[in-house]
């Protein structure tokens, strides 16, 4: 056979590196001439090489070892292998505990592995990690019939088989994984889970995959690669490298004695999860062999290795997309954290706080927590019942491990003093949602240094603004699969470009590719849903265009015909295409827009799925609080709708006995229901959001093939493309935020001539006594005097003034909150303002908004249509890893235009459809729109002019652009160009808005 390379030699390479380089003892049996099956190294009974179990134990244990020969005499050493075996097989042990743990025998622990210890400070200890004995094997017997390539062993005791392939002789891992599965016995001893060898690896040249239970045809492998490609480009596999194999990092790296000992001993773990069975209500126990993935591994090494030189000086942003195993990624770092020690043998932390967005600590994470070896008051766990004292109690006597919210951070700040000379590593779960504002803030500050009390308001302001910017004490590791740009900055790290990036990255492009999760764009339906809007009432009243049409889209929503077609595309979309997946377990979520729709929803289905007989299709519903409707005296709630607890929901939709969710703002994030399989979107859904909750449906079922489906009535598939974009691959910012910007916006709000310096002043030093709780009631009366004498001048303002001075007002807010985490603001006026309009916003409010009236009676909907705009199947998912920063300057809002009722519907029935399609009506005015903004002589115009003028040149050039899209759009262009009435009406809208974006992107560029 013409062969590069055989599979056989392939096998003898990897076998003399490990024993030449990596320092393996070569246990390989030569067999005799007879063909005798089982060598005199390998005992296939008990998965083990008995001579050097023996060797192992009389060189690291010689007492234990002389009294067990006293006891048993000849048979000592074949009892001793059979309690081992005993202790490894028996109900709830497994191979792992023991090699963790050891064994007791005659009342004496028995060790059969050394770890390498964190310190240096006992030379006992590394010596007997050196003694260690590790051997390789090839052509094992596993039976009379079954013959493996490769097995690795530490102290004579089985750890990982090898099936090898190659590539070059024509096969590859998928061979491999296909002999696990149909020739491999789960049930003889070196194959036994939990006992036998921890790990199974299907390799062939390029690429590697692992499993820890081998259950014939539904095993599960997954990909043990390092990823192929690096930012917009990275994916599943391995990177070729020149002169080498690309699995050449499993000998050289994943299978040396360092690498073998850290993941027995600080790695893999039997994870118990508790779960009800639904048919019979008994809780049973379910467990699993936790192994890491490559990426996970590689992120806890590369943190640890850059934590030891750098200490705390360093915050840490981990991009992992879902399906990357972030709950074990988290508890892994959290209890490496807890014992990392610098070259000097000192701890870094004093205590890791694990913090999450949640309200109540995740489950999942406590439990991964929980799960891993720790010792008995080593973790705190700070649940909904414990209090701001008890979280101080715990930071204050050095608790190894707290696991809270960052709802309880604000607690902390007035109990917990002198915090500066520990250490802390905060872990944030969710870090884009997690790390914004106030809460963020306070976390940072509370834990930062400094431990002394402020004499005057001066001083206390010193003493803030010494906290600005990152604590020395503190490291920050925040994990997120999308990252915002605020997320960016505060944790990522600038790379040779200048754009703040993850410090590790594992991408939804190579979850997907690797199978860990589905691709939720593949089967994407869009829906509008079209009416007619007609007067019910003979006079026209004036009202604000932007808020008489929302109130007539809530109409809409919540109409009852709309409602009763949306419901019937629901069910019977389910009930053909998504309910027999899964073997008839498949589940879907129906995403409303409010709690009232959620509840009106919630009605006609069960309206629906009685009047056609369905008693397949059981529903739930989830929304906060109490809903209410003026035609209607009950009061609806959640568990009264369910006829069960909030708390019960998850496990009920879990079980055979429930199959559809309907949700208002509940269960769209961070909700693990491996069942579902089809999504009904009535909501607009946009950025992070629009990932976080159509993610729900990304997880994997095995051992199904699962699919998944979208049926959106709301947003369009573009839409949802451009929102996965910035997190398919990598994301980075693509500019960094500066402090001018503050000033810049400080500089505007003092143009207003509405805040007075004096106030400020005044102000702030009474808030300095409220907060040292010294303030009096007259105090009180001067504060509210400050804030009352700018209220007076903000009502002299028109609305659009005062919409523009409070928009700013909370730019200003925001983007301080985000530069006190990021920078140190030496500026003691600055921090006074930032306190004084903290205040000011909530005294602050625009008169009359123009939604105090009330079209109920004044309209009539009709002639509800849903109708499907686009089947999208396959597409591939786009990178656009690039992100903006916000900015600091504010940004003008269009007035509201106010127009009589007739022109409103006339406006909403042309946009739904009645005259041209909606998305050709909507999508032709911003095509229009995005071709003036490139138009040079457009550009040149607004550069030159002031707006007046441009206006003139604006509407001169938007016959040439027409023309330049007609292609695309020639109905609906033709249309306009023979109109110019409706033509300035519909694109006249932009004017202000180019021209300020025009004039805005020249003066960057100078």
């Amino acid at each position: 056979m013409n062969e590069v390379l055989s599979e056989k030699e392939y096998q003898h390479y990897i076998h003399d590196y490990l024993v030449q380089h990596n320092g393996f003892e070569d246990r390989t049996y030569q067999p005799s001439e007879k063909g005798a099956l089982d060598g005199p190294t390998f005992d296939m009974t008990r998965a083990m090489d008995p001579e050097l179990v023996i060797r192992f134990l009389d060189t690291t244990q010689p007492k234990v070892m002389e009294s067990l020969r006293k006891l048993y005499k000849e048979k000592a050493e074949n009892t001793l292998l059979n309690y081992i075996n005993n202790e490894v097989c028996k109900p709830g042990g497994s191979l792992i505990d023991v090699l963790k743990n050891g064994f007791y025998i005659n009342g004496q622990h028995v060790d059969l592995m050394y770890t390498r210890p964190a310190t240096s400070f006992n030379p006992e200890l590394v010596e007997k990690c050196e003694a260690n004995i590790f051997s390789v094997q090839e052509e094992v017997w596993a039976s009379s019939k079954e013959r493996i390539d490769l097995v690795l062993f530490l102290n004579g005791l089985a750890l990982f088989s090898v099936e090898l392939k190659c590539n070059a002789a024509g096969q590859d891992y998928h061979d491999a994984i296909r002999q696990y599965r149909t020739e491999r016995d789960p049930k003889d001893r070196l194959f036994l889970w939990k006992s036998g060898c921890i790990a199974n690896f299907a390799m062939d040249l390029e690429e590697v995959y692992v499993a820890t239970k081998l259950s014939g045809e539904s095993t599960f492998f997954m990909p043990f690669n390092k990823g192929r490609g690096e930012g917009i480009n990275a994916g599943a596999g391995n990177p070729l490298i020149e002169g080498d194999y690309a699995v050449s990092y499993m000998w050289k790296d994943i299978w040396t004695k360092d690498t073998i000992l850290d993941l027995l001993s600080k790695f893999i773990y039997v994870e118990k999860k508790k779960a009800k069975d639904h048919d019979t209500g008994k809780t049973k126990t379910k467990e699993t062999l936790i192994f890491p993935r490559y990426h996970q591994l590689d992120l806890i090494r590369k943190v640890l290795a850059d934590v030891k030189e750098n200490h705390s000086s360093q915050n840490y942003l981990v991009e992992h997309s879902a399906g990357s195993g972030k709950t074990n990624s988290i508890a892994w770092l959290t209890f490496r954290l807890t014992s990392l020690h610098d070259d000097d043998d000192r701890i870094i932390f004093d205590t890791v706080i694990v913090v999450t967005d949640r309200v109540v600590v995740d489950r999942q994470l406590q439990a991964a927590l929980l799960n891993m070896d720790h010792k008995i008051g080593q973790i705190r766990v700070m649940d909904e019942k414990c209090t701001s004292k008890d979280l101080a109690h715990e930071l204050q006597h050095h608790t190894k491990i707290i696991a809270t919210t960052i709802q309880k951070f604000p607690f902390i700040v007035d109990t917990v003093k002198g915090l500066g000379n520990l250490h802390f590593a905060v872990i944030i779960d969710e870090a884009h949602s997690s790390t914004s504002g106030k809460d963020m803030m306070t976390l940072m500050h509370s834990l930062g240094s400094g431990d002394e009390d402020a004499d005057d308001a001066e001083d206390f302001v010193t003493k803030q603004l010494e906290k600005t910017g990152k604590p020395a004490n503190l490291s920050v590791f925040a994990f997120t699969a999308t990252p915002k740009a605020t997320t960016l900055r505060m944790f990522g790290r600038p790379d040779e470009h200048g754009h703040y990036a993850p410090f590790h990255l594992y991408s939804m492009k190579q979850a997907i590719e690797e199978g860990f999760i589905l691709d939720v764009l593949r089967n994407y339906i869009t829906y509008k849903t079209m009416y007619k809007v007609d007067k019910a009432v003979a006079d026209d009243p004036r009202l604000k265009s932007s808020a008489a049409k929302k109130q007539i889209a809530r109409f809409a929503e919540l109409h009852e015909t709309n409602v009763e077609q949306h419901i019937e595309i629901i069910i019977e979309h389910f009930r053909q295409k998504v309910m027999e997946l899964l073997g008839g377990r498949a589940k879907a979520m129906v995403i409303t827009n409010s709690r009232p729709a959620a509840v009106r929803y919630r009605q006609k289905l069960e309206e629906y799925v009685t009047r056609k007989g369905y008693t397949d299709i059981h529903a739930l519903v989830a929304f906060s609080g109490k809903v209410k409707f003026p035609d209607d005296d009950t009061e609806y709630s959640e568990p009264a709708m369910n006829n069960m607890k909030e708390s019960q929901l998850p496990d009920a939709f879990d079980s055979d006995n429930y199959n559809v969710l309907l949700v208002a703002d509940k269960y769209q994030t961070g909700f693990d229901q491996p069942k579902l399989c089809a999504m009904y979107v009535m909501k607009k859904l946009n950025g992070v959001n629009a990932v976080q909750t159509l993610s729900r449906l990304n997880r994997i079922c095995p051992p199904y093939d699962k699919q998944v489906f979208v049926l959106d009535f709301v947003n369009s598939y573009d839409d949802m493309r451009k929102a996965f974009a910035p997190f398919y691959t990598t994301t980075f910012l693509a500019s960094d935020m500066t402090p001018h910007h503050i000033y810049t916006l400080k500089e505007e709000i003092a143009a207003a001539n509405l805040i007075d310096p004096e106030d400020i002043d005044g102000a702030f030093d009474i808030i300095f006594k409220k907060r040292s709780r010294s303030i009096t009631t007259k105090d009180q009366a001067k504060l509210i005097n400050c804030f009352g004498r700018v209220k007076k001048r903000f009502e002299q303002l028109d609305k659009k003034e005062q919409k523009r001075f409070l928009i700013r007002l909370r730019h200003f807010k925001r983007f301080y909150e985000f530069l006190m985490q990021v920078v140190t603001l030496d500026d003691h006026d600055l921090y006074k303002m930032y306190v004084f309009v903290d205040y000011l916003v909530h005294y602050l409010r625009i008169g009359d908004t123009g939604d105090g009236f009330d079209l109920k009676g004044k309209v009539r909907l009709s002639n509800f249509m849903q109708k499907k705009t686009g089947e999208y199947t396959g597409g591939k998912q786009t990178s656009e890893p690039t992100i903006r920063p916000p900015r600091g300057d504010g940004f003008e809002l269009p007035e509201a235009k106010k127009k009589k009722l007739s022109q409103i519907i006339s406006e909403i029935n042309l946009r739904m459809g009645k005259d041209y399609d909606e998305d050709v009506a909507v999508k032709s005015v911003f095509q229009i729109k995005d071709i003036m903004m490139k138009s040079d002589i457009v550009r040149k115009q607004a550069i030159h002019n002031e707006e007046p003028d441009f206006e003139l040149a604006f509407f001169e050039n938007l016959d040439g652009a027409l023309v330049k899209g007609m292609e695309q759009n020639r109905d609906f262009f033709t249309m306009l160009l023979n109109n110019k009435e409706v033509k300035n009406q519909l694109l006249g809208i932009f004017v202000d808005e180019i021209y300020k974006s025009i004039r805005k992107e020249s003066h960057e560029e100078k």
